[in-house]
This record gives C-alpha cells, structure tokens and sequence, in this order.
C-alpha cells in the first residue's frame, strides 16, 4: 500500500492514507509529503470508521479509492453508500478462495475492478467468487530496484548484529506462520547440515512464535544453526548478508514480497510452488522452484545452491535483471496509473 501511495505521490498525484493510527506508518507518510488520516478500523461494522471516511471523503473528492484489507474494503463500501464515486479498486494480494462471507464485496458493481497480484489468485477469485474474468487486473506487485540494490549496502552488517560468522552459509526465510513453511525449512537444513556443517538458518518473523522455534530446532538437533530474527525495517542490509533466500510457504502466498526482493539483491533464492511464485521464479536460470512440502526436493535446491557457487551467482545476477524487466515498483505506479484512468475514462470523467 505504502509503496503505490509514495509512487504516486512522487508523479505529482495528490494522495491521502487511511489507516489505524501508527506512529511509524505517519511518520513515512510526512517524509514522503502524503496526507495521512489515522482511522480505527476496528472491524467491517466500525460505525464510528464509515461516519469518519464518509466525510472525508466529502471533504476530498477523491477521484480513486484503493482499499488493500478487508476491513477497509467493507468500511469503504459502506461510506461511499449512495454517493457517486470516480474509480473504486480493491486489492487481493493472497490466494485463499473467497467464501459465503466475503464474497459479496467483490461481486458488488460498486467495485469497478479487482487487483491481484499475480495470475494465479486471478484465476483463484474469478472461480471461487463467480466473477466477470474481466473485472479482475493483475498488476504485479514491484520492488524498489533503487534501495534493493546489492552496491548500496554492506553485506557483512547483519552478520555482525547478529553474531553469525562471516564463514557461515547463511540462508533466510521471512515469515514463521505455520503456512509458511518453516518448520518444512528447518527439517531441510537439518539434512543439509549432516554434509553442510557450516550452515545457519535465520527465520524472521512475530517475536511471539520465536520460542516455538528454539523449541522445534532443538528437537531436530539443529539449536546451534538456527536464529530466530525480529521483524526488519532493513530488509537490503539482511538479503545482503545473506547466501541464500528461501521460501518454503504451502498456502496462502500471492507472490512472495521476499523472494523478489533478494532476486533485486542478486541472491540466489528458492521458492515452493505456492501461489504465483511460478511466475516470478519462472525459469531455473532466475532460482529454483520447489513444490509445496517436498521435503527431498526443498533440500536438493539447498545442496546444490551451495555446492555449486559460480552458477548461483551466475543465477543472482539474472535475477536481479529478472526483477528490474518485470517487476518493479516503477513498472506498478504505471500499471496502476493507467488502471485508474481507464475506469474514469470508462465512466466519463476527468482522468488527470
């Protein structure tokens, strides 16, 4: 959401974030000169939410509304209820089905377009919520090229936070939900360490699963190769560090954020089948692609990005090309430019 917000604002776009009040998220948004209106969100029947977001939009006139959660979409729809509207957008960034519960916020001709992530959860939408294929635009999410460049950052600084030995393999994976894949991932580096010895795992994610863990590591006789890692606001520095970035997820992904990331930081990276990451990792000269929960094939990829070093740099720096060519931040502010002027357009309104 941040990443659209500050790229349209920096084309000259006027834009305001709505969101739950948040120190951090207000302070982004004044460096970036953007409107920022803390809102409470509760839940989708926050009435005292859809009161405040109905007036500021008459406040605003906005000619685009672009809800991201689902809490925003149902107080959003609820605000704008019986008021004429420019281009409403809503985002779907995971591959879950829609259901009884939420399908109808999608189906709603007050919706006028759907945007997903990747194909994958196009196709996932359309069949669960019986909706229009056309109403549905993928728009893939892009990774600032500029900041997750490898020559801007130092590669050992991670390593020395965090007390991990420069002659260690280092491998990362961000997220510790149990959809994740993570404890798939660490069974992987328990085999790869009986020939690796010098491999250690990273897991970053929610400090209250850090624990959990420890735990399962200890009881897969890998405590010494394994750190649990709070999350980051300094993702280049850590993929810099790292040799190796790993996602082991088996639901819910869209494309994972991460792994295009470290592909922009020229890191060889492995990613399971989930979701649309076959669209990103999508040929074995850009990583290797894993299917959901193969725990032979996980660790295979793991062996061979180590014992093969000049290829997985070799592989890392097609990656980085990968990123830059299909999927950047600046080739998603035009997709999404050009989104919302085709729906004014379409209704006969200013498009500027």
């Amino acid at each position: 959401m941040f990443q659209a917000a500050a790229g349209l604002a920096g084309r000259g776009h006027e834009v305001t974030i709505v969101s739950r009040p948040g120190a951090a998220l207000e302070a982004k948004a004044a460096e970036h000169r953007i409107s920022f209106q803390p809102l409470g969100l509760r839940h989708q029947f926050d009435l005292v939410s859809i009161v405040a977001l109905r007036a500021l939009i008459r406040e605003k006139k906005p000619d685009v509304i672009h809800v991201h959660k689902g809490v925003a979409h149902a107080v959003a729809l609820a605000a704008t209820l019986n008021r004429p509207l420019g281009a409403f957008v809503v985002n779907r960034g995971v591959s879950f089905p829609l259901d009884v519960w939420n399908r109808g916020k999608y189906r709603t001709a007050r919706v006028d377009r759907i945007v997903t992530v990747c194909r994958q959860i196009k196709d996932v939408i359309v069949a669960s919520g019986k909706l229009p294929y056309s109403k549905v635009q993928v728009v893939y999410a892009g990774t600032d090229v500029a900041v997750f460049d490898p020559e801007r950052h130092d590669d050992r600084a991670f390593r020395r936070e965090k007390g991990i030995g420069s002659d260690r393999f280092l491998i990362a994976q961000v997220g510790i939900r149990d959809w994740k894949g993570w404890k798939e991932l660490i069974d992987a580096v328990a085999a790869v360490v009986l020939q690796h010895p010098r491999v250690h795992l990273v897991l970053i994610g929610d400090v209250r699963h850090h624990d959990e863990v420890r735990s399962y590591a200890a009881a897969r006789g890998v405590s010494g190769h394994i750190t649990p890692v709070e999350y980051r606001t300094d993702m280049p520095n850590v993929f810099s560090s790292c040799d190796l970035v790993v996602d082991a997820s088996w639901a819910g992904t869209g494309i994972t954020g991460t792994i295009r990331e470290a592909m922009a930081m020229c890191k060889p990276v492995i990613a399971t089948n989930a979701g649309g990451n076959d669209e990103l990792v999508s040929s074995p000269s850009v990583g290797w692609l894993v299917p959901m929960r193969d725990h032979d094939r996980l660790t295979a990829a793991i062996e061979e990005v180590i014992g093969d070093p000049q290829r997985s740099e070799e592989v890392g720096r097609n990656a980085r090309g990968h990123v830059v060519r299909g999927f950047s931040s600046g080739l998603r502010i035009s997709a999404l430019e050009e989104l919302y002027r085709s729906i004014l357009q379409t209704k006969g309104m200013p498009s500027e």
